[in-house]
């Protein structure tokens, strides 16, 4: 129990309710949008990896979309047998674990209160009734009944989230049975909110400079500031939703930082809901690897692929360049090399349908291999949190919506 220690299908309602993909609702006069996301990884490396058991979590999550009515997503892709959820709930934070009196709101999920969801897959619940304001918190609970094995989980979530005493205490408003603390993301995948029919979604598919390394939490990612400054817009009416694992890779599965890019784009970006542009920072860690690094010419053939897939589903990429590495670990004149190369593709070849030049926006004017000193968090490879606020206003806003 905490504490003590790829295959994504749809399935007919007949066999696991409700497993759709969350842009399978929408109708004419309703959409859908992802109002926030979680790359999921494995527990399997972890020593002791998190298990639960008749015990609830309470995951709270930052909305950056507008709604009145939720939906859940929850995982099990990763596990090793199929995990039961009994119940679960929504509401609006109230701070710590607490959850904002009369908003409180059962889940279900094919109209039942639980659901079994199979090694492998996910579920996604019935619409809930809550008006949902970007910038939000929500406290999403889950009950789980029995053994879960390994869990699905969100490594880096740079929040606090909560575990229970014994027993179901999806329906506490209050936290005082939250006696357990937790810096990841156990199970859930997503939340979508109902908006209008202009409402889209933007999605930072990244490694651990989307995920937020070096910041010092509070929602201060990239992404978290284009999402502010989207929001500060007239007219802005799109959500930003964080697809970024630390330590992925284009190219390569990893058994602690995840599936790579071209095998998790189906699931974490292209099965999102009002998708409408992808932003892509991946590579350097393809280029940092020691089994062997990747050229440019390799990652440049795997952009070229998650391009062609983004463009079948009929969303637009921007890429980004890849950000400066100098004086951090296994860096070399290679790397540099390899670096300066992809970034050349990415701002001259045309083939992404615009460019987000992260690079120039951090790197020192006086060293540009190096990060501005004020925006290192002293690893010479993560940004800080002055350094993520200049990467979210490097983005063009009108790239976003054309």
């Amino acid at each position: 129990m905490f504490g003590s220690g790829l295959r994504r299908s749809m399935l007919v309602a007949a066999a696991v309710a409700g497993v759709v993909a969350f842009g399978g609702q929408a109708t004419a006069s309703t959409s859908w949008v992802t109002a926030w996301a979680a790359g999921q990884q494995s527990t399997t490396t972890l020593i002791p990896p998190p298990m639960f058991g008749n015990q609830t979590l309470r995951l709270i999550v930052h909305s950056r979309a507008d709604g009145k009515a939720v939906r859940i997503r929850l995982s099990n892709t990763f596990g090793d047998r199929p995990v039961t959820f009994g119940r679960a709930t929504v509401g609006l934070s109230a701070g710590g674990g607490a959850v904002a009196a009369g908003t409180l709101r059962a889940i279900t999920f094919g109209r039942a209160a639980s659901v079994t969801v199979p090694v492998g897959h996910e579920v996604a619940s019935d619409p809930v009734p809550l008006r949902v304001s970007a910038g939000a918190d929500l406290a999403v609970s889950v009950y789980l009944p029995t053994d879960t094995g390994p869990a699905t989980y969100h490594r880096a979530a740079f929040q606090t989230n909560y575990v229970s005493t014994a027993g179901d205490h999806t329906a506490d408003p209050t936290a005082t049975s939250f006696t357990t603390t937790a810096g990841h993301w156990f199970f859930l995948d997503s939340v979508a909110v109902t908006g209008t029919s202009d409402v889209g979604t933007v999605v930072a598919l990244g490694d651990s400079i989307t995920d937020g390394s070096g910041s010092s939490g509070g929602n201060h990612r990239w992404p978290d500031v284009l999402a502010d400054r989207v929001a500060a817009t007239p007219g802005g009416h799109l959500s930003v939703a964080d697809e970024g694992i630390a330590g992925n890779k284009v190219l390569t599965d990893d058994p602690v930082s995840g599936q790579s890019v071209l095998h998790r784009l189906d699931r974490d970006v292209l099965s999102q809901p009002g998708v409408r542009t992808v932003i892509m920072l991946e590579g350097i860690n393809d280029l940092r690897s020691t089994t062997p690094p990747a050229t440019a010419e390799q990652i440049i053939a795997g952009y070229r692929q998650v391009i062609a897939r983004v463009h079948a589903r009929g969303a637009r990429i921007l890429g980004a360049t890849i950000t400066s590495v100098a004086g951090s670990a296994r860096y070399d004149a290679n790397m540099e090399r390899q670096r300066q190369a992809v970034n050349e593709w990415i701002r001259t070849s045309g083939a992404f349908d615009g460019v987000v030049d992260f690079a120039t926006a951090v790197a020192d004017p006086a060293d540009p291999l190096r990060l501005r000193p004020a925006y290192d968090s002293g690893d010479h490879l993560h940004p800080d949190n002055a350094g993520y606020q200049a990467m979210g206003r490097a983005v063009d806003l009108k790239l976003l919506s054309r």
